[in-house]
């Protein structure tokens, strides 16, 4: 399987880096460091999928590609 698109970048707001799986609605993490939040949102995507799994909810699949990589 393919595994989900991860989004980074540095908030003013938050005066760190936030992280996001744009195919798991919610799913973000904050840290001070790029990898930081990287290491974060690993953590926050297996509690995602564990709860999701656990409630019987769907999984999607990856699908989500930044736009940059969808010109072609």
């Amino acid at each position: 399987m393919k595994d989900y698109h991860i989004n980074i970048f540095y908030s003013e707001e938050d005066e760190g880096y936030i992280a996001d799986i744009p195919d798991l609605k919610f799913c973000s993490a904050w840290g001070s460091t790029p990898e930081e939040a990287v290491r974060e949102i690993m953590i926050a995507k297996a509690a995602w999928l564990e709860t999701a799994t656990a409630e019987g909810k769907s999984i999607p699949q990856p699908k989500y590609r930044p736009i940059i990589y969808q010109v072609g």
